[in-house]
C-alpha cells in the first residue's frame, strides 16, 4: 500500500491478491481464502472487498456463513441468490443484497445466463455484536446521484439496514464533476474506485485501486473521466 501521509493510504489494484479457478476469477484487497498478507487483514470493520468475474452458468453452491454482514454489489449481468431464510432473486447492475449472517445461514448465488459473465463486489463487514438474529435487505438501483446511500445502520434515505455502525455510498461522477463527503473525527473511509479515473488530492486511482484515510474534514472526490465507486464510512 502506498502511503501518502500518517492516515492516508493507497490500494493499488495490481497489489491485490487474485484466485483464477477456471470458473471464477476473483481479486482480493484483503487477505482471504489462500491469500494471506498479514498487512492486509482489513480496515476499521470492512474485512473483505473480493472483485469477482463469474462465467457463464457458474456461481457458489449454498455454503454457509455465521457472524458476518455481508452484501453483493452487481457491476454486470445478473446474479441469481437464493438462501435459506426463503429469499429468492435476481439481481441487476446496480443493486445491492445484503445479508446479515447472524447466528447462520446458508446461502447460493448463481450466474443465471448460459452468455454473459456476472462482474461484481463481494463485500463483508464485521457486526457490531455476534449471535444477531439472520435478515436480509437489498436496495434495488433505481437513482442516479451522483452520491447514493446504499447501506446504513438506521435505514434512511432507502438504503439497506447493517448491523454497524457504517454506511456505503455509491458515488457516480461525470468528467469534471466532483463531491466532498465529511469524514467525522474517530471515523475513516475508504473509497473503491470500479470504473474510470479518479482524483483525490495528489493521489489519481485507476479501476481497481482504492483510497483510505483516517485523517477527519473534507475528503474531495473529482472524476479525472467518469467514473463509479463505492464509498464507506466507518467507525
Amino acid at each position: 500500500m502506498q502511503h501518502t501521509s500518517s492516515n492516508t493510504h493507497i490500494r493499488r489494484s495490481q497489489q491485490r491478491g487474485h484466485a483464477d479457478h477456471g470458473w471464477l476469477k476473483s481479486w482480493h484487497t484483503f487477505s482471504f481464502a489462500s491469500y494471506y498478507d498479514p498487512a492486509f487483514m482489513g480496515f476499521r470493520s470492512l474485512r473483505v472487498i473480493n472483485q469477482d468475474i463469474v462465467a457463464p452458468g457458474g456461481g457458489f453452491p449454498t455454503h454457509p456463513h455465521r457472524d458476518m454482514e455481508i452484501f453483493s454489489y452487481v457491476l454486470q449481468g445478473e446474479m441469481a441468490h437464493k438462501d435459506s431464510m426463503g429469499n429468492e432473486r435476481t439481481l441487476r447492475p446496480g443493486d445491492v443484497q445484503l445479508m446479515s449472517a447472524g447466528t447462520g445461514i446458508t446461502h447460493s448465488e448463481f450466474n443465471p445466463s448460459s452468455e454473459n459473465p456476472l462482474h461484481l463486489l463481494q463485500i463483508w463487514i464485521q457486526p457490531a455484536q455476534r449471535g444477531l438474529t439472520p435478515s436480509y435487505s437489498d436496495w434495488e438501483s433505481r437513482r442516479d446521484a451522483a452520491k447514493s446511500l446504499l447501506i446504513s445502520p438506521d435505514g434512511r434515505e432507502d438504503s439497506a439496514v447493517i448491523h454497524q455502525d457504517a454506511y456505503v455510498y455509491r458515488v457516480k461522477l461525470a468528467a469534471g464533476e466532483s463531491l466532498s463527503h465529511e469524514v467525522a473525527p474517530g471515523r475513516g473511509a475508504w473509497f473503491q474506485l470500479i470504473s474510470g479515473q479518479a482524483q483525490l488530492g495528489d493521489a489519481t486511482l485507476n479501476p481497481g485501486d482504492a483510497f483510505a484515510t483516517e485523517a477527519s474534514g473534507a475528503l474531495t472526490i473529482t472524476a479525472n473521466e467518469a467514473i463509479e465507486g463505492l464509498l464507506f464510512d466507518l467507525k
